[in-house]
């Protein structure tokens, strides 16, 4: 049996009396592409906080290649941080630093790469995602968002992850720029082979870039299937969630007069 990439289990996850982790069960094979869904609040960035090791889930098991990483420390938790890529949502870009070095972050600052060979991978990487070598030397607040969200895109696969986490990659960006972004990501994992994990709400974005898809709600993986399959899913949080329709059995907080 094929050990999978990334496997959580019964991960769980309460702040105070709020619980917003109840149990998360999911799980991304080697070069595939697994996308989250679900509404905002629903514990989709505290999932990935828990993986990246930021934030310490109370209960249950989060594997790499196998290996159980909950509550590493120093240079273990580095080696298997080393493994993953990240594109963050609104960019996170660094605002002092030159496009070229944003996306030499990674290899400078984690790798010890001499900056001329980073900058020599940096400009590439631009070059994938569609950017000129001359973008390198701007800063982002001179770049549009569309293209600020390509250089956090060549940031992302600057050290040629085995897993990339997507935070709402297409925050922001009108649908055109949104459908450049989402065939990027779709031709630089699998140039990459990498295995991805998405968290969206946008459905245009899930069903270019998804394998498989898999839905939270109040801290649980309430439906599960392929890309093909959640246009027919039978389950009424599916159903409206994917036609954003203001009826149905999720319930929004809103204060009325």
């Amino acid at each position: 049996m094929t050990v999978p990439k990334l496997k959580l289990q019964g991960v769980a996850k309460h702040f105070g009396h709020k619980v917003v982790l109840d149990g998360i069960d999911l799980t991304v094979g080697r070069g595939e592409s697994l996308v989250v869904i679900g509404g905002s609040g629903t514990g989709k960035s505290v999932m990935l906080k828990c993986v990246l090791g930021l934030i310490r889930p109370d209960s249950g098991t989060i594997e790499v290649d196998g290996e159980n990483v909950v509550g590493r420390r120093g240079s273990a938790r580095d080696a298997y941080l080393a493994k993953f890529g990240m594109l963050f949502q609104g960019g996170a870009l660094f605002d002092s630093l030159k496009v070229w070095q944003n996306v030499a972050f990674g290899l400078i600052q984690g790798r010890g790469m001499k900056r001329a060979e980073a900058k020599e991978i940096a400009i590439e990487k631009l070059g994938r995602v569609g950017l000129k070598a001359d973008v390198g030397e701007l800063f982002p607040a001179e770049l549009s968002g569309g293209m600020q969200k390509r250089v956090a895109l060549a940031r992302a696969i600057a050290t040629e992850p085995e897993i990339i986490f997507f935070d709402e990659p297409t925050t922001g960006l009108d649908p055109i720029m949104a459908d450049v972004i989402n065939d990027l990501i779709v031709e630089c994992v699998r140039d990459l082979g990498a295995s991805t994990l998405t968290i969206t709400h946008d459905m245009a974005s899930a069903r270019k870039i998804a394998d498989k898809v898999a839905m939270i709600y109040k801290g649980r993986i309430i439906w599960s299937g392929t890309r093909d399959e959640v246009d027919a899913a039978d389950n009424p949080y599916v159903d409206q969630f994917i036609h954003g329709r203001a009826e149905g059995p999720i319930t929004m907080d809103v204060l009325k007069p």
